[in-house]
């Protein structure tokens, strides 16, 4: 039975995971290499807490109680001890990934589950360096953690049957709804997500319509939330640019390459909300629309 839980990573990702295993019950080791950032994850989730107490959606005394379940470690082998599942919440990075699993194999025990929340990385690729391949599985949240619903529980090639059923029962514990995929590039919810951002990319970039324009198409014709271009800026750039390259390298399909214009708008370091300009302009989480020449580079 799983009752401790470590998390690699205080960022966006790593620090709503942790924020949702601790709500629930959990004892949470949240891990990272920088003080700063473990600070800034915890500030996080107290801003979040304090939101959902607000809405009295709970009280004081959860927010507390979730809290009191968090503990910082900059250090991965004082973290991991004593956990019975690691979910691994760092940058979408193969070489880090499998960096960072070959050293949770070595320092933690061999009945440890090793959970990755990468969005398309091949969960065999990263089972491959472990000790332990049939206790490597994917658990791909959604941002922002605390809202969405959806799970996506992926299996390895070796995952066992016994690590996936308690990784589904684990997820409907958190008060999520896990989908269990196989282990393909990009999965599903980036298969079928990315290349329709990278499309939309490519629309703007010939020219066949503006950034609000395209936006405005598939939030009202096709009942979105947000158009595929905001979303983007919200994922970040960058991140959409590493998926479509899993996806182009893991298929060799040329309907996966990635739009010259998202390539140069990373390589300009427009990344979208996280630095501040992307399609759109960011200030203190609001959008202004960025002046239309600007994607004919």
């Amino acid at each position: 039975m799983i009752k401790n839980v470590a998390v690699i990573g205080a960022g966006t990702m790593g620090n709503g995971i942790a924020h949702v295993f601790a709500q629930c019950g959990y004892k949470v080791s949240l891990i990272d290499i920088s003080e700063k950032s473990l600070e800034r994850g915890v500030a996080t989730i107290t801003k979040n807490l304090d939101r959902m107490v607000a809405k009295e959606k709970i009280s004081a005394d959860d927010k507390a109680n979730t809290l009191n379940n968090i503990t910082t470690f900059t250090s991965t082998e004082d973290g991991v001890k004593d956990v019975q599942l690691v979910v691994e919440a760092a940058t979408e990075n193969v070489d880090l990934k499998l960096k960072i699993f070959k050293n949770l194999s070595e320092v933690t025990a061999d009945d440890v589950i090793l959970a990755t929340n990468t969005s398309s990385i091949s969960i065999t690729k990263i089972a491959a360096v472990t000790n332990r391949a049939d206790k490597v599985i994917g658990m791909h949240f959604m941002n922002p953690v605390p809202v969405m619903k959806l799970v996506e529980i992926i299996r390895g090639y070796s995952t066992s049957d016994e690590v996936c059923n308690l990784i589904m029962e684990t997820s409907k514990n958190l008060n999520k709804v896990p989908v269990e995929v196989n282990d393909y590039p990009g999965f599903v919810a980036n298969r079928i997500l990315m290349p329709m951002i990278n499309e939309a990319i490519i629309t703007l970039h010939e020219g066949v319509a503006g950034v609000e324009e395209i936006d405005t198409v598939m939030k009202l014709g096709m009942a979105h939330p947000m158009g595929p271009l905001q979303l983007a800026d919200f994922i970040g750039l960058d991140v959409c640019l590493a998926i479509m390259e899993v996806l182009y390298e893991g298929f060799g399909n040329p309907k996966y390459a990635p739009c010259p214009l998202l390539v140069n708008m990373v390589t300009a370091g427009k990344l979208g909300v996280k630095s501040g300009e992307g399609f759109y302009s960011w200030t203190h989480g609001t959008k202004d629309l960025i002046v239309a020449d600007n994607f004919k580079k």
